[in-house]
């Protein structure tokens, strides 16, 4: 599926602003250059790191598809607004049923009958229970930097970032994970930020990419101010920290494997932090209607991001009605 924008016949949409979602103000970006192209929701990360930093790069994405851009509770634009001045009172489970309210709530207002899902890192928790509890709102499910069992991954992701600090004779990089130790069941969320800044700084393919990508789009993305970049920077702290001790319990395996949508999975196949094997594995104990992988070579976390034009390139097969 790649639909072509028509030249005079094609009508624009850019539709920024804040909605009511289950009685909180979120901001959502709506985008694309046909208002006839199908429409893709973007369920973010971090879990407070709204994607619309990397807007500037996801142009060649608004040819094809109305992309909808989606800053949750407590993150981004919608703290701006003081949608959630608590984020101790943050859950996944909320969280997944604001995403389901943004969906009905893009269906009416876009006149679609199904959109596509995509949701990528710590987005894996919201987007996967909106899959599995509402398939009639989506035409597929689109996952990425996909994380599986929480506590696994960390422990593979500890002992891989220490093998590459010692092959590299990072003499502080190794003692600062062996004094984090393997086990992520007992690490405070500072230990899990550390073990994730060693696995980034080491990534063998995208190198410290929060200082190398994230950080320069928030400085200069057109559409953020100062104050936007501030909002941003705060809500990543602070949803990581109220939502930690969740987030480090999830297995998605818990949920369930069986989907009634359409199941794609695009990853780095070099991923470091949602690392690809396991996600792999996940993908092989799904059954779907129908479902696809593709490994984006040369690619680690953020591969969305980091190879755009490849990732649009499988975003083609995936259904959009």
């Amino acid at each position: 599926m790649r639909n072509q924008v028509t030249g005079s016949q094609a009508v624009a949409v850019r539709d920024d602003h804040y909605a009511t979602i289950n009685g909180v103000e979120q901001w959502l970006q709506i985008r694309g250059e046909d208002r006839a192209n199908p429409v893709l929701l973007v369920v973010h990360g971090g879990p407070g790191s709204p994607y619309s930093v990397f807007t500037p790069l996801l142009r060649e994405w608004e040819r094809t598809f109305t992309v909808v851009q989606w800053d949750r509770r407590g993150c981004g634009r919608t703290r701006r607004r003081g949608g959630e001045s608590k984020p101790a009172r943050l859950s996944f489970e909320q969280l997944a049923a604001d995403g389901i309210e943004v969906a009905e709530y893009l269906r009416r207002r876009l006149d679609r009958e199904k959109i596509v899902l995509m949701a990528g890192s710590m987005g894996t928790l919201v987007g996967l229970p909106m899959a599995l509890r509402r398939p009639d709102l989506f035409s597929a499910y689109v996952g990425t930097d996909l994380y599986v069992d929480m506590v696994a991954n960390e422990r593979l992701g500890w002992h891989d970032t220490l093998e590459r600090l010692r092959a590299a004779g990072n003499r502080r990089g190794v003692t600062a994970l062996e004094r984090i130790g393997d086990d992520p069941a007992r690490w405070t969320v500072k230990q899990w930020g550390a073990r994730m800044q060693w696995s980034m700084a080491t990534d063998p393919v995208s190198p410290n990419v929060i200082f190398k990508m994230i950080f320069p789009l928030l400085l200069r993305n057109p559409d953020y101010s100062l104050v936007d970049a501030w909002n941003w920077l705060r809500g990543f702290r602070e949803v990581r920290d109220a939502m930690f001790e969740e987030f480090m319990r999830f297995d998605a395996r818990q949920l369930g494997t069986s989907f009634e949508v359409p199941f794609h999975l695009i990853q780095g196949a070099e991923d470091v932090v949602t690392l690809t094997a396991p996600a792999v594995s996940y993908f092989e104990q799904v059954r779907a209607p129908a479902k696809k992988l593709v490994l984006l070579d040369g690619a680690s976390h953020f591969c969305a991001f980091t190879h755009p034009a490849a990732f649009l390139d499988a975003l083609a097969d995936v259904p959009t009605a």
